[in-house]
């Protein structure tokens, strides 16, 4: 496996586009859409927040039935939380998509992302819809465009392209997302899109990218908000040729699952690294727990403390707020066998503090990607999660996100 120069509309069979239709202020791409030539096959992940927007619902309401030929992902506007108008909105957005691509609504996958009880400028939509549907392209570019459309506070873009030998063919596995705050598992204020040429079985790429999505998105946390517009949709054209796969029981699902595994751990990674107001990716890892359950409890703990994110984003040792958050995380461990690292610095031994290389503590912190690391000493379960620190411009892009 390999990562190479692509997009979404890398993969055989695959177009894109994004343009600025008017929905942002500030006159940046705003409407994405990625089309499929022939039905392809698709799945999807869907924040568990009861509150959920109106494109969201309807795509869960297709998925996992619906052949797709058409993802359609506006930002700017959540299209959430404004009523019955908010789901004929929806509806609209995919009938624009499905006159100018000649399929039918059910065919094409709705998507929005922004600010909440907004109603959607339908007149702007149709116009960036019809516009990004005449002009898809194949290739990366045209995938660059559509990532750039669906950013919000987003400051990079965050894309992933994979190719790997199955059964015998080359496949190309790419993805792209959005997010920046409002990050969670359950899951958060991202959207993604990964496409592939694979033939895959619908009920197997269902059961991939939720498998996958427990392990990558959902061990992503930039601030403990979980938003309502979060979605992670896969769709497969199946035309690299190779035989269909049906199974991770087999080499070739096994090999199709590290690929998704793999393009999906980095678009979590840049989401963390772009949290807003970001300085550093910190991995927070929880090694020697009694169950998985306590391992995940101690990760996201740590990872949505305040306190620890403040402390890293200062640069300052203070290990003590990181024990703390994994003794209220409600794991079961005993405090006098707890080790924490803080990269390959041990800083704290058998629950008690060691003498530690302040300077080299800091230098450590001053990285642009952090190791924190608990040793529970009760079993043999581990987990991480990937976060980021708290700096001032957390507080400055969210005090002023809708105005």
């Amino acid at each position: 496996m390999r990562i190479v120069d692509g997009s979404v509309s890398s993969p055989r069979g695959f177009r894109a586009q994004g343009v600025a239709c008017g929905l942002k202020k500030n006159g940046n791409p705003d409407l994405a859409v990625v089309a499929c030539d022939v039905p392809a096959v698709a799945a999807g992940v869907f924040t568990r927040n009861l509150v959920k927007g109106h494109s969201l619902q309807r795509t869960m309401r297709l998925l996992p039935s619906a052949s797709v030929r058409a993802v359609v992902v506006n930002s700017g506007n959540a299209n959430a939380c404004v009523g019955a108008r908010g789901d004929a909105d929806a509806e609209a957005m995919a009938r624009f998509a499905a006159d100018a691509l000649g399929c039918a609504p059910s065919d094409v996958l709705t998507g929005s992302t922004g600010v909440i009880g907004l109603p959607l400028d339908l007149a702007k939509v149709e116009a960036g819809v019809r516009e990004a549907a005449a002009t898809l392209a194949a290739g990366a570019e045209a995938g660059h465009r559509a990532e750039r459309a669906i950013m919000t506070t987003d400051l990079v873009p965050k894309e992933c392209c994979l190719s790997f030998p199955l059964g015998g063919k080359d496949v190309l596995l790419a993805g792209m997302a959005k997010g920046s705050g409002m990050i969670h598992p359950d899951m958060a204020t991202m959207i993604a899109v990964v496409t592939t040429d694979a033939d895959v079985d619908p009920v197997f790429l269902r059961d991939a990218l939720r498998t996958v999505a427990d392990r990558t998105f959902n061990r992503t946390s930039v601030d403990g908000d979980t938003s309502v517009c979060d979605m992670a949709v896969a769709l497969a054209s199946g035309l690299a040729g190779n035989e269909r796969v049906a199974s991770s029981d087999a080499a070739d699902g096994r090999a199709f699952l590290h690929a998704l595994e793999t393009v999906c751990t980095a678009l979590s990674r840049e989401i963390a690294r772009d949290g807003e107001g970001a300085t550093k990716l910190v991995e927070v890892r929880c090694e020697g727990a009694a169950t998985p359950e306590d391992a995940y409890k101690v990760v996201l703990a740590v990872a949505r403390s305040p306190l620890v994110k403040t402390a890293l984003f200062g640069e300052d040792a203070n290990w003590g707020r990181i024990l703390t958050a994994a003794g209220y995380s409600g794991a079961a461990f005993d405090p006098a066998r707890c080790d924490v690292y803080l990269g390959g610095l041990q800083v704290c031994a058998a629950g008690a503090a060691l003498p530690f290389d302040e300077a080299e503590a800091k230098r450590i912190l001053s990285e642009k990607e952090v190791a924190v690391t608990l040793r529970l000493g009760a079993g043999g379960h581990a987990d991480r999660m990937w976060t980021c620190d708290f700096s001032y411009d957390y507080v400055r892009i969210n005090g002023s996100y809708r105005s």
